[in-house]
Parts: structure tokens; C-alpha cells; sequence
């Protein structure tokens, strides 16, 4: 039996095995191991939803409904269009776009021409879009216009051979479709925030839609351990490089989540609000396909940073369900109008991508009733670890927690001579489970760095587990500071000094220092403007040990994030150290 496939049963004999203790902090109804055989491949998950939820409305855009029938109707046409291109399964098709129609239609349909979906990030530069086409070796892509310009000037040197271009308004009705060709316009020509760009071979979505609803989707043989997704990671710390994920990965990750959630989300009018990119493995997984496993709505939110838009997309919308980082949630608790929102039909807030604040998660709560539910991941893990109890969730005080072990996963704490660590001692978080990545696209190396033998995953994450089973998380290895010989975590700092009253968001690095190798230094968007270093340095004195206190505070309109909303430390980072050479 492969190692990542399920885990094996608790060894009892090693005085610090953990392995299992979790099961007793499980919701009511939730299996301790899901069943991989459900579904063969993610095209039949899909095809059984769309049967099973035709009527239902499956995404909501620009004031537009998509329903299941419709998504299975283009899905199937893009499908058919690829197997006119000549692609074939394990070919690598990539999708550059935002939250729009057009992705989950492109997503199903390369899904079930039996293609692995290269997700980009449309905001990549020409130099990132280049590294990830040749790396993945992509000989299709379908991207919005806006980002086309790029496209265009990345191709030289990549395998590239089929574009397919969209916008806006391509997929907002059939037929004439005279809102969406009004948008565009509107788009190209009023606002003028479409780029000039020249690629002679490119094809329109729907033109490409139009040609493959008059060929028959040929049926293709796809099963768990084919590859799924080249989902790309590591960028921030080097050279980007593609998680394969395989159909078997994301079934037991969706079906994991889905067990979780299935209990209060039961009823038929589900909707989610989903402002994170559809192509980021977070809400790919939660978003597009717990929910569709239930047949909920998803309300697409093109551009999460713009939170006046947003806010005008709501005004007419009533969600049961969202997620989030904490840096949006942040976000939406300083704007007034989400304050004044009515909550009552909220069942669940999700987190994850990064650590929630404390004092984010108790605004949220004061505001909405709700708890924010924090979980824990990574891209190589498909990509969901572990999940608070949602029932526990409403009766404990938020503790940083990020959950339990999912179903069928394991979670162990490796201390830095190689063997594990017991309750509640520190050590790298190690995943095993079915849900854990294939490994790393033409990087055996690299993969054998992460996965040992055996199928453990080192996550590069440092975190301990109480004796129930929740895991905290310290913070990652590589951000760690040692200062004075006392190892100092980023995310502690950031927890306590968001807390004062004045400060909006908070990122802590460490500086070198002769005398104690690192100090702290904080960068602080300040909610007051009247706030002071010294009073950022006292605030932490009162709460932290001395070396852990800053001793540099600069104060900043915003900080370097993802496209996501993660903060950036390695940049803000980089930045002191070429200061420091100058």
C-alpha cells in the first residue's frame, strides 16, 4: 500500500506517540477515516453534483446566477474544445484568471478532458508567468484579457501553443448576452484597464465554448492517482515550484472537510461568500468543492482588496457561510458598512493562510455572534491538516488553536534530532495522510527533502499538541528569531501588539544586532495616527520578555501582502538587510 495513502493504526508503544488522542475532541458524526472510494476521479464528483443539484444556482457574479446545469453544460463544451486542441489526459493546461464564471467552467472542463489544471496568479509578473509555463511545461492557457498583455510577453521560450482569452462580461448570460458585451465595452474602452496586446493565434472563450458544444466530449480514463492540479508554491522563498496534487489528494481533502461541515451546513440554501481567488488551494478546495459537495452558492468576489466594491456586491446578498485571512477580516471590522450588517443567517466563518489575531477574532465575534473557525495547511497537503470542532468552537474563548487532525491524517511534532516530541513539547509539525502531495513536479530532490520514507511530510512549521489533540502553531522555522540565544516567534509579537486600540496591522522581523545576533523590529499600520514608537514599545513591554520587545517600531499606510492578504515578512525583511549593506 503507498505510505500517503491512509495512515496506519496508533503505535501505542512509543511513550510519545500522540497519534489518535484527537479522535475523542471529533464532532458528533464524524468519521475518524473517510472512504477514498466515493469518487474515481474529481470528473465524477463533478458530474454527480451537476446531476444531483442541476436546478440549483452554483456561482453568483456581477449580479449574474451560473446555475449547476449551466456549469455542467460549458464545463463540457470547454472539454470538448481541448480535445479539438489535441490535448490529452496529463497534459497541462493553465487557467490565469480571477473569480469569474469563466474559472470553475475552464477548472471542470480541463478536469474532465482528463488535463492537469495549472493554476497562475493573474497578478504575475512577465518573469513569475514565464518560470511557471516552462516549468509546468503548459501548452494551453485560458486568461482574462486584463492580464493578456503578460501572457503575451511571456511565451517566448515556453511550450505554449493554444491561447484562449475572455473577459468580464463573456459568461454572464447565453445568446446575445447584451449586459456582458456592455461591460466589456465599458471595461476596454471607458475605463481603458485592458492593456494593448497582440497575440494572432489567440481564441475567445466563447467562440472556443461555441466550437465544442458541436463535438462530442470523447471519454477518457482518469483514476486517484493521476495528477490533478500543478498547484505552485514557494514563490516567496525562492524559485516557485508545482505541488502535484492527484485526483485521490483532493478527494480526501474535500471529503475531509465536507464531514466536518456537513452537519451545519444542511440545509439547501447555502451560500458562501468567496472573496479569496478561487485559484489559491484554500478556497479551491473549500470554496468550489465542499461547497459544490453540498450544493451551495458561491458569491464571487473578483477583487477582495477592494472593499468598497465588495461591500456594493453585498448589499443585495445574504450569506450563510464565508473565508477569509485575517488580514480581510481585519479589513471588513474597520469598514462601516459590514458593521451595520445583519448576521443573523451566518452559520460559519472559516480562516486559514495564516494565523487569525486574537484581537481580530474577538471583534469578529462581538460583531457577528459567530467564532471565526481556524484551521491549519499548506498547498502540499491539498490543502487542509487539521479543523476546529465547529460544536466546540461556540463554547471555548478563542486560543489560537488550529484544530485537530482531520479525518484519515496524521500529525506529529519532530524535534531537531529526528525523533518525535510528546504533548505539548515543541517540534516541526509532520503530516501523514491522503490527502499530502505526490510530491514535487520534476524535483525528486527537493520532494525527498519533505517526504521521508515512510510518507511523513515536514510542513516547516513549528507547533506543539495538547493532550486533546490541538494543535497550536509557534510559528514557521524560517521566520524564527534568535535573539540573545532565545528563540523568538514573529507571531506571538504580532498577536499581542494588534491588540492595542491604535494599531491596525502589525509585522515583526528580526534585525541583526551585534551584541545579541537579532532584535525585534515591528512595522505598524497605525489605526490612530497620533500613535508613537514608544508607546507601541511600551504596550509590548507590559505584555512581552524583554528580548522579545522591539526595539525598532517603523510605521507604514500598508504592508507588502500576497495576492491572498498574507503579510510579507521575507520582503520587509530583504528590504532592512540591503538598507543595512548600504
Amino acid at each position: 500500500m503507498n505510505p500517503l495513502d491512509v495512515p496506519p493504526r496508533p503505535d501505542r508503544s512509543d511513550p510519545h506517540d500522540t497519534d489518535g488522542v484527537w479522535y475523542a475532541s471529533y464532532p458528533p458524526g464524524v468519521p475518524h477515516e473517510v472512504d477514498l472510494s466515493r469518487y474515481r476521479s474529481l470528473a465524477h464528483f463533478f458530474d454527480e453534483c451537476v446531476e444531483r443539484y442541476r436546478e440549483r444556482v452554483a456561482y453568483t457574479s456581477v449580479g449574474s446566477n451560473l446555475t449547476y446545469e449551466s456549469l455542467g453544460i460549458k464545463a463540457r463544451a470547454f472539454a470538448a474544445y481541448l480535445q479539438s486542441l489535441g490535448v490529452t489526459p496529463g497534459d497541462r493546461v493553465a487557467l490565469m484568471m480571477p473569480n469569474t464564471f469563466q474559472y470553475p467552467v475552464t477548472l471542470f472542463g480541463t478536469l474532465l478532458a482528463g488535463a492537469i489544471v495549472v493554476n497562475v496568479n493573474p497578478l504575475y509578473t512577465m518573469r513569475e508567468l514565464a518560470h511557471q509555463l516552462k516549468d509546468s511545461g503548459a501548452r494551453t492557457i485560458v486568461v482574462f484579457e486584463t492580464f493578456a498583455k503578460t501572457v503575451q510577453d511571456a511565451l517566448p521560450g515556453t511550450r505554449v501553443a493554444n491561447v484562449i482569452v475572455t473577459a468580464l462580461g463573456d459568461l454572464l448570460a447565453d445568446g446575445l448576452n447584451l449586459k456582458g458585451h456592455a461591460l466589456n465595452f465599458v471595461l476596454r474602452h471607458v475605463q481603458k484597464i485592458v492593456p494593448p496586446y497582440r497575440i494572432p493565434h489567440a481564441v475567445g472563450l466563447r467562440a472556443a465554448l461555441a466550437l465544442g458544444r458541436k463535438r462530442k466530449l470523447e471519454p477518457v480514463r482518469v483514476g486517484h492517482g493521476d495528477i490533478a492540479f500543478l498547484q505552485y508554491t514557494g514563490g516567496t522563498t525562492g524559485v516557485a515550484k508545482g505541488a502535484m496534487l492527484t485526483h485521490r489528494n483532493i478527494i480526501a481533502n474535500l471529503l475531509q472537510a465536507k464531514a466536518w461541515a456537513e452537519e451545519p451546513l444542511k440545509g439547501e440554501g447555502e451560500t458562501v461568500l468567496t472573496p479569496l481567488p478561487l485559484y489559491h488551494i484554500y478556497s479551491l478546495t473549500v470554496n468550489a468543492l465542499v461547497f459544490m459537495g453540498i450544493g451551495g452558492r458561491n458569491i464571487l468576489i473578483a477583487n477582495p482588496r477592494d472593499i468598497k466594491r465588495m461591500m456594493r456586491v453585498l448589499r443585495h446578498e445574504t450569506f450563510t457561510s464565508m473565508t477569509a485571512l485575517n488580514t480581510l477580516y481585519n479589513a471588513l471590522l474597520e469598514n462601516e458598512e459590514f458593521r451595520r450588517r445583519d448576521f443573523s443567517k451566518l452559520k460559519l466563518a472559516m480562516a486559514g493562510g495564516m494565523a487569525t489575531q486574537k484581537a481580530v477574532a474577538e471583534r469578529f465575534r462581538e460583531l457577528t455572534g459567530q467564532p471565526i473557525i481556524e484551521g491549519y495547511g499548506l498547498t502540499e497537503c491539498s490543502p487542509i491538516v487539521s479543523m476546529t470542532p465547529i460544536d466546540l468552537t461556540h463554547q471555548r474563548e478563542f486560543d489560537g488553536t488550529v484544530g485537530v487532525p482531520a479525518p484519515s491524517t496524521l500529525v506529529r511534532m519532530r524535534r531537531d534530532d529526528g525523533t518525535w516530541a510528546g504533548t505539548d513539547e515543541p517540534g516541526e509539525l509532520c503530516v501523514k495522510g491522503p490527502q499530502v502531495m505526490k510530491g514535487y513536479w520534476n524535483r525528486p530532490e527537493e520532494t525527498a527533502q519533505v517526504i521521508d520514507a515512510k510518507g511523513w511530510l515536514a510542513t516547516g512549521d513549528i507547533a506543539v499538541m495538547d493532550a486533546q489533540g490541538f494543535i497550536r502553531l509557534i510559528d514557521r522555522k524560517k521566520d524564527m528569531m534568535i535573539v540573545s540565544g532565545f528563540n523568538v516567534y514573529p507571531n506571538e509579537i504580532e498577536d499581542v501588539l494588534a491588540m492595542h486600540p491604535k494599531v491596525r496591522t502589525v509585522a515583526a522581523i528580526g534585525i541583526p544586532d551585534a551584541a545579541a545576533g537579532e532584535r525585534v523590529k515591528v512595522f505598524v499600520v497605525p489605526r490612530d495616527k497620533s500613535l508613537t514608537a514608544e508607546e507601541v514599545i511600551a504596550f509590548a513591554r507590559l505584555q512581552l520578555t524583554r528580548y522579545k520587545v522591539p526595539v525598532a517600531v517603523e510605521f507604514r499606510d500598508s504592508l507588502p501582502q500576497t495576492t491572498i492578504g498574507k503579510i510579507l515578512r521575507r520582503e520587509l525583511r530583504d528590504a532592512e538587510l540591503s538598507k543595512a549593506k548600504d
